[in-house]
């Protein structure tokens, strides 16, 4: 696996994945320097969860690589850009560097899908009726006629990213190392919030 250093943004309850895109507003000083850093390099972002929720937080281990494809600088010196997600990496140690943001050198995994590249008509169907009841409980609004034009790990990663789990839900997600594996635990989070109360449950975060 190469090796390669990464300029961090961590952000609990925020997921990348290779393939996907993910839409950020960038307002905080030390993230405008790292996306106007990133600019000036190679316009590569590493999105990982704290762990915690400490100032200096503690970060997990595995996070997603991401380049800047579209960036709108605006006039207050915010940014608006979105990230298309390269491959996983782990990190091994952070690096003592001045950059107001965190650097830390990781291992870049190529992404291995194993198993099927598409999945079995049955495990789509199961998905797309959980993600329908899922929603219809948290009472969101949903195009089924577009979800339903997407691809498998389009889908997949979608709902990952959207649905209102807890950080350490998201990161099991992102870790899972096959569409499969990342659909089976999908749909027992999905069951499992949606046994909750709609108001004031403790779970949904």
């Amino acid at each position: 696996m190469k090796r390669q250093r990464i300029s961090l943004f961590p952000l609990a309850g925020a997921l990348l994945f290779p393939g996907a895109h993910l839409p950020l507003h960038i307002f905080e000083p030390r993230y405008r320097a790292l996306v106007s850093d990133a600019l000036a390099r190679d316009r590569l972002i590493g999105m990982v969860q704290p762990s915690d929720t400490r100032p200096r937080p503690a970060l997990y281990s595995i996070g997603c690589l991401g380049r800047i494809v579209e960036c709108d600088a605006l006039d207050d010196g915010c940014f608006n850009i979105v990230l298309l997600g390269l491959a996983r990496f782990h990190i091994l140690n952070e690096l003592d560097v001045v950059t107001p943001f965190r650097q830390v050198e990781a291992e870049i995994e190529p992404e291995e899908e194993g198993g099927t590249a598409a999945l079995a008509p049955a495990t789509r169907a199961a998905l797309e009726m959980e993600a329908r009841r899922f929603a219809d409980h948290l009472g969101y609004v949903v195009d089924w006629s577009a979800v339903t034009r997407l691809d498998d790990q389009a889908l997949v990663n979608g709902i990952a990213q959207v649905a209102p789990f807890d950080v350490a839900s998201k990161q099991s997600l992102l870790e899972a190392r096959t569409l499969d594996e990342r659909v089976e635990r999908t749909i027992q989070l999905m069951q499992f919030y949606g046994r909750t109360d709609r108001d004031g449950s403790p779970t949904l975060q």
